[in-house]
Order: C-alpha cells, then sequence, then structure tokens
C-alpha cells in the first residue's frame, strides 16, 4: 500500500527525506514494502503543489535547488498550486503529514496548530521540529490518541541517531534512572577547540564559519537548545510532565581557557551536559556544563558529535553515539518514523 506523505516545509530537512525516497524507494519497496509518494508539498517561500496521484520527486528537487521555488515545476492535469499549509492538510490525500517547516521554539508555531490540523483530519504526523514536543507533548499526545493516529518525532533529539526509539524498545524493560547526554553539537564543537587552546569567541567564530552555529548563536551557547531536547527525553523516556519552566539551564559563554586548564589539571574535561533523572518519585532535569572524568564514555565525544549516556538497571550503563544534525541524518530521522508507522510499531 502507497503511503501518501504531505510535507510542510521543504528546506534542507524536506528535501533530504525527498532525496532518500529518490535513490532508495525502489529498495524501500523491495526490502520493507514501504512505498513512500510525496503529493504534497506547502512551503511559506518555496510554493505549494499538490497532485492525489504523487509529485514527481526528481523534478521536484530539480527545480528548488535551481531556482529556489517550486513555481517551475511542470504543469499537469490534476495539479493544485497555492494551498497554504492548513489546507493542505486538511484537503490533501496524505496519510501522513511530515511537518518539518520554520517553527518558532519560543512558541512552537506554527507547527503546533499543523499538528492539532492533522491529528484532527485522521492523519498522522512526523516531525523534527522540536517546539511542539518540548511545549504541547502532553496534549498533542493526547490528541492523536484520540483520534487514533501516530505522532513520529525521532529527529528532536540526536536528528537520525535512535535516541528516542533505542530506549523504548531495545532497552525496553529497563528502569531507566537517569539520562544524561550531549545534545549541541555547537558547543561541543566550541569546547573541544578550547581545549586545543582557542578563546571562547574565536572558537564560537570557526563555528560559524563551518555553519555548526547560526549567526545569533544564543540557542546553542546558553543552552536552550539542549533544554528542549531533555525535555523531550523526560516527557517521553520518563514520563514526567516537565515544561522547559521546570528546568535549570546554564551555558558555556561564561567559560574561560584558565577553566579549560583547571579540568584538564583534575583529568577532567568540559561538557555541556543535559541530564534527566529519578529521584524517588519525582523526576528532575537540568542543562549545565560539567567537568567530566576522562573515564566517563562522554569525555571522549569530541568535535560536533552527540551522544547520550542511558543509566538502566538491568543492562547497565549504554551509551549512543551519533550525528545530532545533517540533512540526510535527519532526512532518515523523518523515513525512520514513517517506517515504524508503516510497521505498526509508533
Amino acid at each position: 500500500m502507497t503511503h501518501k506523505l504531505a510535507l510542510i516545509g521543504f528546506g534542507t530537512v524536506g528535501q533530504g527525506l525527498a532525496e532518500i525516497l529518490r535513490d532508495k524507494g525502489d529498495l524501500l519497496r523491495e526490502n520493507l514494502g514501504f512505498d513512500g509518494q510525496i503529493v504534497a508539498i506547502s512551503d511559506f517561500i518555496k510554493g505549494s503543489l499538490y497532485h492525489p496521484d504523487g509529485l514527481d520527486v526528481a523534478a521536484l528537487l530539480e527545480v528548488v535547488q535551481s531556482t529556489g521555488k517550486l513555481d517551475d515545476y511542470p504543469d499537469q492535469p490534476g495539479l493544485v498550486r497555492g494551498w497554504d499549509s492548513l489546507t493542505t492538510i486538511r484537503r490533501s490525500n496524505a496519510n501522513s503529514v511530515v511537518e518539518v517547516a520554520y517553527t518558532d521554539i519560543k512558541t512552537g508555531q506554527p507547527a503546533i496548530d499543523h499538528c492539532r490540523a492533522a491529528f484532527e483530519s485522521g492523519k498522522n504526523v512526523v516531525m523534527s521540529n522540536k517546539g511542539p514536543v518540548a511545549l504541547a507533548y502532553q496534549e498533542l499526545a493526547a490528541l492523536a490518541r484520540q483520534n487514533g493516529v501516530r505522532w513520529g518525532f525521532e529527529g528532536t533529539v540526536m536528528s537520525g541517531t535512535p535516541a528516542l526509539r533505542m530506549p523504548l524498545t531495545s532497552l525496553a524493560g529497563n528502569d531507566i534512572r537517569e539520562v544524561r547526554g550531549i545534545f549541541n553539537g555547537t558547543t561541543n564543537y566550541i569546547l573541544t577547540k578550547m581545549e586545543e587552546g582557542m578563546s571562547y569567541a574565536n572558537a564560537l567564530a570557526q563555528a560559524q564559519e563551518l555553519g555548526y552555529a547560526e549567526a545569533d548563536p544564543t540557542a546553542d551557547v546558553e543552552g536552550f537548545d539542549a533544554l528542549g531536547k531533555v525535555v523531550i527525553l523526560a516527557n517521553v523516556i520518563m514520563g514526567a510532565p516537565l515544561t522547559k519552566d521546570d528546568v535549570p539551564c546554564r551555558g558555556i559563554s561564561h567559560l574561560t581557557l584558565d577553566d579549560i586548564a583547571q579540568a584538564k589539571a583534575q583529568g577532567k574535561r568540559w561538557k555541556l551536559l543535559a541530564r534527566c533523572k529519578k529521584e524517588g518519585d519525582s523526576v528532575t532535569a537540568s542543562v549545565a556544563p560539567e567537568m567530566v572524568p576522562l573515564t566517563d564514555p562522554l569525555a571522549g565525544i569530541m568535535g560536533a558529535t552527540n551522544a547520550i549516556t542511558y543509566d538502566c538497571d538491568l543492562a547497565g550503563p549504554i551509551t549512543l553515539v551519533g550525528a545530532g544534525a545533517g540533512r540526510t541524518e535527519t532526512g532518515f530521522s523523518i523515513l525512520i518514523d514513517l517506517i515504524n508507522i508503516h510497521r505498526g510499531n509508533i
């Protein structure tokens, strides 16, 4: 059965998913029985297309990568242009909405409204946007259940690295007492460079040149990006309805080369760690830079790589290491959620 997709947003992640479907579509059908077909795209800047029988993925990518718009996609009978995102969600024949539009992390909009519209229309949602999961998990999860649809968001914590799926499936049966991790590649890159002797300002500038950090790096260096991710982990993995306001957060912008040297002298290394821990019947979380012993697996995570350690009562501590961002990696995070919806596993 064809799994029809409506993409809300067609930037880096949406195009990454489209490239995977173009390049691996035959293998996905043959090996997994998954036939993903894009029937609609709605992007605030690039434009909007809908055809109930599917869009030509190769043509979509060629047009948008050469012109930055969808306007030159060839006309054909039945093609509809110009729908906004909510119309696309409600009126298209998609089974699942892939929500990868730009979202304000402070409000979770417009992605929260996109999720509500999709669930109320009987459509699944798969997304890499942190905002809706960090800010409205309890409401949206209940709405999805109420409407008998699925909600996938693997890519919200560590992109294509299965930071959510692994504890929910492979570690099922364990009491996970603590989760802690390095969830922001920008800050980890900066700390790595500072350990090599580079000042904070110069390390940040280099991270910006390489595209790891935005022109305004506040969300990364002050810990807000990691904060959203640890809130997701608290809600999804530990079942604790924490909000961002419940989590103390401190970034790395105050650290100096003297701090780096002090940690080195003690056989330690600075890392920006997000923690979520069970304490009796309660769950607490935090984001802060910590001096980590070099014997700790997280101490060896260098550059822009992410990692997470689960403290399990049966399996012991397990550390998962992988990319926390990237066009193909995040596109894969969308794909794996779609495959699991196809399998009935979400």
